[in-house]
This record gives C-alpha cells, structure tokens and sequence, in this order.
C-alpha cells in the first residue's frame, strides 16, 4: 500500500508539475516567446541558489565537498557543451572539403563558400541548443530522482505527510519547468517535442521513489550532492545559454520589461518555494 502510494504521490507531481507548467508556458503568456527567456533564466537561478542549494548545505556534509561537486558539475555541463560542438564542427569540416572538391570541378567554389558560411552558422546554434537542452534534461533527471526520494521518505513515516511532500513539490517544481519548457523548445520549436521531454525526466521522480522505498536509509546521506549536481545543471544553462542571448542593445523600456521577467522569474520560485517550505 505503501509503495502503491509512493508510485501515485511521484508520478502526479513529477508529471503533473510539468503538464501545469506547459499549460501556463503555451497558454495565455506564450505570446511573450522572448520575455520567456528571462523568466526561464530567473527561475533556474532562484531554484538554484534559493531552494536546492540552501537545502543541500543545511545536511552535515563538509561545505567544502558540496562546493567542490558544484565546480565539477559547472566543468561537466562545459565539457558537454564543448562535445557537441567538436561533434557537430567535426562533421562539418569533412562535408566542407568533400562539398569543396565537387564545386571546384564545376566551378562553383565561390558560390558553395557562401553558402557554406551560411550553413556553419545554423550548425554552430544548434549545437548550442543542443547541449543546453541536454543539460536542462540531465540537471532536471537528477533533481526528480532525489525529489522522488524525499517523497518517498515522507510518506513511509507517515500518509499524509507523504501527500503533502508531493502537493509540494509539485508547486516548486511548476516554475523552472516552465524555464526548462522554454530552452527545449528554442531548440526545436515543437511543443509538443519538448512536453514529452520534460515529463520523461519528470517521470524519473517516480523512479526515486521506488528506489528510495527500498533503499531510504542507504541513499538518505546522498541527496545533498544530487541537489548540488541539479543546481550546477540550472546555473549553467541560464549563465551560459539564456543570459547571453537577453544581451543586446535594447531601449530603456525593452531594457525594463527583461529585468521585469527575470525578476518574475525568481519571484515565483521564492514564492512557491516558501509555501512549500511551510506545508512540508
């Protein structure tokens, strides 16, 4: 019964976090394609910094091993991101010269050359969205697995304890689901693609679940570094891939409404975060 209830409580708020956040992200606001930018940006940061970091640093491991997991977790979303663009340069560099070879004995090179600077660019932007994407999905897989845990946790001490954790965690997980909605479909521009994508990973909470079930005690002294390793995850994205794309030359009032939804941003995860905090 215990486990039936564990399944339920994670699935509902690992997924239906999700469904709700894309009801509201291609809802009434999706208008606001470039606002969502920094609305995404400001509630990865929040998350990161005001919900899984605090909580990762209020366990009694060395402060000194939880930071050193957050610089590794910052090198591997880098060295991710560095991959897809060897890969995707790698494979441009060999059609380059194949491509280059044909046009020459047709005498066509000045017109492929243009064509292929034309080209390198698109490649170049996928893979950038590519690899954050990548990161949103691997930082968002580990964060559910430890909330699955947690969920897990509570409702083996008590019920309703249980389905509160998981009312909980739904509402804190609504707002950077939205961000997380948001950078997978810059990639793709498909809804439906990046809905699908985030409730794969929102479906992990599930798996912490049942995981945590059979081993709650074992893997207890673990979730600080899960949430560090999931903070890492939503810091690089908004640091190295949404923050860079808000910075252009904007008028004052273009100026304005950006920092008023990077601020909306936070402002809702600090909110939800604190009722969270207070029914849990």
């Amino acid at each position: 019964m215990t486990l039936l209830a564990i399944l339920v409580g994670t699935l509902a708020a690992g997924i239906g976090s999700v469904w709700l956040a894309a009801w509201l992200s291609f809802g009434v606001i999706s208008r606001y394609t470039q606002h969502m930018l920094s609305l995404a940006a400001g509630a990865l940061l929040a998350t990161a910094f005001l919900h899984l970091l605090p909580e990762a640093f209020e366990s009694e491991i060395e402060p000194h091993a939880l930071f050193m997991t957050l610089l590794v977790g910052l090198v591997f979303f880098f060295l991710l991101d560095k991959a897809e663009l060897w890969h995707h340069g790698h494979e441009h560099h060999h059609g380059h010269h194949h491509e280059h070879a044909e046009d020459h004995v047709h005498g066509q090179g000045h017109a492929h050359e243009h064509a292929e600077h034309t080209h390198h660019g698109h490649v170049h932007s996928a893979s950038g969205q590519t690899s954050g994407q990548w990161a949103v999905l691997a930082g968002d897989s580990v964060h559910c697995f430890g909330d699955g845990i947690l969920i897990a946790s509570a409702f083996i001490a008590d019920m309703r304890l249980g389905a509160i954790a998981a009312l909980a965690v739904l509402a804190h997980e609504v707002p950077h689901h939205m961000g997380d909605l948001v950078v997978l479909r810059e990639g793709s521009n498909n809804r439906r693609a990046a809905v699908v994508k985030v409730s794969m990973a929102g479906a992990i909470t599930a798996l912490g679940g049942a995981v945590g079930y059979v081993l709650v005690d074992a893997l207890h002294g673990w979730l600080p570094y899960f949430l560090v390793v999931a903070s890492s995850s939503f810091i690089y994205v908004a640091l190295a891939d949404l923050i860079p794309q808000l910075q252009k030359r904007l008028s004052a009032r273009e100026t304005a409404a950006q920092i008023f939804w990077l601020a909306l941003g936070m402002g809702m995860v600090v909110i939800v975060s604190a009722f969270a905090g207070h029914s849990h």
